[in-house]
Formats: C-alpha cells, structure tokens, sequence
C-alpha cells in the first residue's frame, strides 16, 4: 500500500510538472507572438503621424531624446547599469535638495498604510486561498519568474529575427530595468529580513514580522516583493516603448498586476511587499532606465 501511494504522488508530481512546463511553452508562444503582431501593426501604420520604424524618430519636437526612443546594445548594457545604480543610491541627494518630495512621500506613506493593513489582510486571502487554486497554480513563484523573463527573451528573439533595432534595444533596456530593481530589492531584503507570511505558523501573529526573517535576502525575506518589482520594471519598458498600441500598457500592466496579486494569494508576500515592490520596479524604470541619454 505504501508502494502504490508513493508511485501515485509521483505521478502526480510528474502530471504537474508537465502541465507546468506546457503552461511556460504556450506564454513563450503567446509573447513570440505579440511581438511579431505589433511590429506588423506598426509597419503597417506608416502614415504622416507614424514612422514605419520608431527608431526612425529619434528625436521629440524640442530636438531632446524621449523616453521610449532611447537606444541601448549589449556594448553599452554595463556602462548604463553602473550609470543607473549611481543614480539610485545618490537618489537622497535628490531629495536634500528639494526634488521628488511628492512621489517620494506618496510611496512612502502607501506602505506604511498597507504595513499597517497587512496582520489584517492576511487572514483574509489565507482563509480564502482555496478559491484562488487555479490563479494560484498559473502564477506560482517558478512560473512567474519565467513568465516574467520570457517577455524580453521573445522581444529579444523576434527583435533579431526581423532586423530590428527598437525591438532589440526594448528588450535589453527590459534586462537592464530588471537587474536595475533586483539589486535595490536584495539590498532592502537583506536590512529588513522580514518574515514571509508562510513562515507564520497557523493561528500565528502577523504583527511584528521585521528582522526576524532569513539573514539571506535571496531565502526568507519578504519585504519587498522582487517579482513585483521585476514584472513591473519590465512591464514599464514594455508598456512606454509601445505606448501607440493602445493594447500594449493595458495588456503588460494587468499582466504585472496579475502577477503581483498572486503573491499576495499564495502567502508569499504582505500587500506592503507587493506595492512597494511594484513602486520601485515602476520608479526606476520610467524615470532612470528609460531617461534620455
């Protein structure tokens, strides 16, 4: 009896696997799709208000770079990389000197809101998580960090199969934006340490949760979340490099935010870890990655 319980838990694992893998081969399939779709959609577009390449347009009517026209190749990826990261940690300067007092203060108070929020919120999705099975399965930790990656590798991919430059510079810019926020996510994991809600024991206090996590940032710590702050960094680029495809924002930006939910759903994250890793993936890209150069 022990034998066939065993042989049935691994084929059951086996059967879960493969749907995994299926699900991850059809996203792939979806964004190789999409990309080639709005390429052709923008090359059929050629009229008066639209250049058939946006490369073409390098320029704004003041003559200065816009943010969805800078370009960027493997060549010049670790010399903007450093660029960013000395930007964001001089970022207090910034403020010592009277700049982003309002966006600064709006994130700043929404989490410490939602960390207030948070011992009273989890209960809630931890009450109803069997609801959100199926959600839950689409959008466990493996799958979205796949799903996420897979965005840039297909704009990537068709971006060097039709010879194009936009698409090529958007997927590394995507790259660029998401190790720009991984870095600024492990360096506050690895301060707060805090714990993750399914380190809680069941009936257990959510109050209290900071620095009595993992010592790891990679293992442990949830605050915040990196694949909120990875699905929006990408999702950023994405959505303000092909902001002329009414469908493009509305689409990544609700794949982010459906990535970000899920989380929340699987007891991974506080909604504080999500929103602030949403915050920051969204800040350092739209104002740092895809600043002109």
């Amino acid at each position: 009896m022990r034998v066939q319980g065993l042989l049935r838990v691994r084929n059951l694992h086996r059967r879960t696997s493969m749907i995994r893998k299926e699900k991850l081969f059809l996203f792939f399939l979806v964004c190789v799709s999409l990309c080639f779709r709005a390429n052709s959609a923008y090359a059929q577009s050629g009229s008066a208000d639209l250049p058939d390449d946006p490369s073409h347009s390098r320029y704004s009517a003041d003559g200065r770079d816009s943010t969805s026209q800078r370009e960027a190749t493997f060549r010049s990826l670790p010399k903007d990389f450093l660029h960013d990261q000395k930007d964001i940690w001089l970022f207090p300067v910034q403020l010592a000197k009277g700049r982003h007092w309002l966006p600064t203060l709006a994130i700043v108070g929404g989490t410490a809101g939602l960390i207030v929020a948070d011992s009273h919120a989890m209960p809630y999705f931890q009450s109803h998580a069997k609801n959100l099975d199926d959600l839950n399965d689409v959008f466990d930790s493996p799958i979205t960090a796949a799903e996420v990656v897979a965005l840039p590798a297909s704009l990537l991919i068709t971006g060097y199969a039709r010879h194009d430059s936009y698409q090529t510079s958007t997927a590394l810019l995507a790259g660029e934006a998401y190790a720009d926020s991984a870095i600024v996510d492990l360096a506050i994991k690895a301060i707060t340490r805090r714990e993750r809600p399914s380190d809680i024991p069941p009936g257990g206090s959510f109050n209290d949760t900071f620095f009595n996590g993992s010592k790891s940032p990679f293992k442990g710590s949830s605050f915040p979340s990196g694949h909120a702050a990875g699905v929006f960094s990408v999702a950023t680029v994405v959505a303000t490099r092909y902001h002329h495809h009414r469908w493009v924002p509305w689409a990544v930006y609700g794949f982010a935010t459906a990535v970000s939910f899920s989380r929340v759903t699987t007891s991974a994250h506080f909604p504080s870890d999500v929103f602030l890793g949403a915050a920051l993936g969204y800040a350092i890209t739209r104002y740092e990655v895809l600043r002109p150069r």
